[in-house]
C-alpha cells in the first residue's frame, strides 16, 4: 500500500508499530495467532508498513513474524495485480549482526521488506546505556547499516532517544546511515521529552542540514509521557517528515505511543490545514480498535478521542438539543466515518426535553407537550436519585404516567 512519496510529496505513511512496540506495553502479550489476525486487520485498514515485531527476542516472536511475513506480506495466489497493495512488512533489530540476521530470516519471504535497525545516539545513553564514545557509535551506525543493506534493498534507521541528542551529532549520524544505505531514517522522542515546537525544530535542523536526507524518507516516533505525542508526530510532519509510526489506541511503552487514529483523523478532519493524504480507510478504525483491545486485554478509556466510548456521546441538555437539530454543531466528524453506527444522546441529570423527547420516540411513546412536560419533571427527579437511567426505568414512568 506504501505510495511513492517522491510522486505524492503530500502522502503520509503510516508505520504501525502495533504489534511490536504496542505489544511492549506491560501485559499485554500477544499469541502468534492473535498478531496474525491484527496484522490482516491492519491491512485491511490499509498502513503502508506493519512493524510485526522483534525477532530476536524470542524464537516465537521470530516465528510470528515470520508468519505475518508469508501471509499478511504477500498477496493471495493469482493476485498478483494487487501487489503493490500488499504493506511492507518490517522487523526490527538492534545494530547488532546477530539482531539483523534474524530480523531478515524473520522477513525474507514478503514482497516488501524491511529491516529496522536501531542505536541510541543521546548523550545519557551512550554513556550509561552503551558506554561507547560517539565515534564507536558512529562507526556501528555505519558498519550494521551497511550489513542490513547488503540483505534488504529497504533499511530504516533510528537514533534511539534523538530527542535528547545533540543536534550536530545527529546531523553526522544519520548523514553517515544514509551514505550506508538506509532509505528511511526515523526519529524517536523515546521518552516523549520534547514539546511540539521543539520537535517540529528538531525535524526542519535533520531536513536541512543532514548530509544526502533528499535520498532518505524522514520518518517521526513519538511517545506520550507528557501527553504530547499526537501533537509532536503532527509538528513533525509539518515540518517535512512523510512517515508517521503510530500504534492503535496509542498502546506501547510506559505512556504509551502515537495514536494511529488520531493522526490519521486529525490529517482528514483538518485536511484544509495539513494537505496530506494517507492510504487509511477510516471505516475500518473502530473494527481494529476494538479487536487490539480484546486481544491485548488493555481496555480503552472511555473518553479516548476517536475510539473511546463517549467519543460520539452527549449527555448535556444544550449539546443534545444542538445535536438534534443539526449535528455539525458539536461533532467534528461522523461516527460513520470511523466506522461507529452513529452517535449517542445518553440519558443522564443534564439531558433536556429535547433529548427525551428524541429518546422516548424511539422506544414508541409519542407524547403531547403537556404529557412530555410532566413525564420530563419525573424524569428529573429520578435522573437526580440514580446514576444511570435505563430504558425500562423510562417504560415504567410512562406506563405509570399512562395509567394512573
Amino acid at each position: 500500500m506504501m505510495q511513492d512519496i517522491n510522486v505524492n510529496p503530500n502522502y503520509i505513511r503510516i508505520f504501525d508499530t502495533t504489534l511490536r512496540d504496542g505489544e511492549q506495553s506491560p501485559g499485554a502479550t500477544l499469541t502468534s495467532a492473535e498478531k496474525l489476525e491484527i496484522a490482516r486487520g491492519l491491512m485491511k485498514l490499509g498502513v503502508d508498513v506493519i512493524e510485526a515485531g522483534f525477532p530476536a527476542a524470542s524464537p516465537d516472536d521470530l516465528e510470528g513474524v515470520r508468519r505475518i511475513a508469508i501471509e499478511v506480506g504477500n498477496p493471495l495466489p493469482g493476485g498478483e495485480e494487487l501487489l503493490r497493495t500488499v504493506p511492507v512488512i518490517c522487523g526490527l533489530a538492534r545494530a547488532s549482526k546477530v539482531d539483523i540476521d534474524k530480523s531478515w530470516e524473520a522477513i525474507r519471504h514478503a514482497a516488501h521488506p524491511c529491516i529496522h535497525t536501531f542505536l541510541a545516539t543521546s548523550p545519557i545513553h551512550m554513556r550509561y546505556k552503551l558506554r561507547m564514545e560517539p565515534d564507536e557509535v558512529v562507526d556501528r551506525i555505519r558498519e550494521m547499516v551497511a550489513y542490513a543493506r547488503s540483505l534488504c534493498e529497504d533499511v530504516e534507521f533510528s537514533p534511539e532517544d534523538a530527542g535528547r541528542s545533540e543536534p550536530e551529532f545527529l546531523y553526522l549520524v544519520l548523514g553517515e546511515a544514509i551514505k550506508a544505505g538506509a532509505s528511511t531514517i526515523n526519529i524517536p522522542d523515546t521518552v516523549g521529552y520534547t514539546m511540539p515546537d521543539e520537535f517540529g525544530g528538531l525535524i526542519k535542523g535533520i531536513i536541512a542540514n543532514t548530509p544526502g536526507i533528499e535520498q532518505a524518507v524522514v520518518s517521526v516516533h513519538c511517545h506520550d509521557d507528557l501527553g504530547l505525542a499526537t501533537a509532536n508526530a503532527l509538528a513533525g510532519i509539518q515540518s517535512g517528515a512523510r512517515q508517521a509510526e503510530v500504534t492503535v489506541n496509542g498502546i506501547g511503552e510506559r505512556a504509551g505511543n502515537t495514536s494511529l487514529e488520531e493522526v490519521v483523523m486529525a490529517l482528514n478532519t483538518r485536511r484544509a490545514i495539513f494537505g496530506f493524504d494517507t492510504g487509511i480507510d477510516t471505516t475500518q478504525i473502530a473494527r481494529i480498535s476494538r479487536m487490539v483491545s480484546n486481544y491485548t486485554g488493555i481496555p480503552v478509556q472511555p473518553n479516548k478521542a476517536i475510539v473511546g466510548a463517549n467519543a460520539f456521546a452527549h449527555e448535556a441538555g444544550i449539546h443534545q438539543d444542538g445535536m438534534l437539530k443539526e449535528q455539525t454543531t458539536y461533532e467534528i466528524m461522523k461516527p460513520e466515518t470511523v466506522g461507529l453506527s452513529r452517535s449517542r444522546l445518553v440519558l443522564g441529570k443534564h439531558s433536556g426535553r429535547h433529548a427525551l423527547r428524541a429518546h422516548l420516540e424511539e422506544m414508541g411513546y409519542e407524547l403531547s407537550k403537556e404529557d412530555l412536560n410532566l413525564a420530563f419533571e419525573r424524569y428529573k427527579n429520578l435522573a437526580d436519585k440514580k446514576k444511570v437511567v435505563t430504558n425500562a426505568d423510562l417504560e415504567a414512568l410512562i406506563e405509570d404516567q399512562i395509567y394512573q
